[in-house]
């Protein structure tokens, strides 16, 4: 399995690398994003969905599970899980419905839909690291690894 650390010294980078690892992100992948409370999940997601032309309000579905955005016609579908009871709610909101070939499916707090949620090509666990944060990505098949390795960060021109 290949991991990559980057750095995010404030939630602006936070952002950029959203908006990085959305620039080498095709149609039909998942992304598992994990970390505490407070950690910079929906502000990544933010600057991923922002980056493929969104100008909309990107927040988090905390309260109603999944966001959809779309994109250049590619649906971004934003899942917060953390309100789950049950892994089976997942079932009776026609989750499958959303893995499809023409989106990008975001989910924070995968554990919590754990046995009913599809397999993931990339996992992002964003740290705390004192007052700043890392984001350590995980490539969990050859997708998410032939993603992982295109990303740059920062890109060049920014550094």
């Amino acid at each position: 399995m290949q991991t990559k650390v980057f750095p995010l010294q404030d939630e602006t980078k936070t952002e950029l690398l959203g908006a990085v690892l959305s620039s080498v992100c095709p149609a039909d992948t998942t992304i598992y994003l994990t970390g505490d409370l407070g950690a910079g999940k929906t502000t990544m997601t933010r600057g991923f969905v922002r980056s493929r032309g969104y100008k909309g309000v990107v927040k988090s579905p905390t309260y109603t599970l999944v966001e959809e955005y779309l994109t250049d016609g590619i649906y971004v579908y934003h899942f917060d899980l953390y309100r789950l009871n049950d892994p089976e709610e997942l079932e009776m909101m026609g989750i499958r419905d959303y893995f499809s070939p023409s989106s990008v499916r975001i989910v924070e707090w995968p554990s919590k839909g754990e046995g009913i949620l599809p397999e993931a090509d990339l996992e992002v666990n964003l740290e705390i690291v004192g007052n700043s944060r890392n984001a350590v990505i995980h490539a969990l098949n050859e997708k998410g690894g032939a993603i992982l390795e295109k990303m740059v960060f920062p890109r060049p021109a920014e550094q």
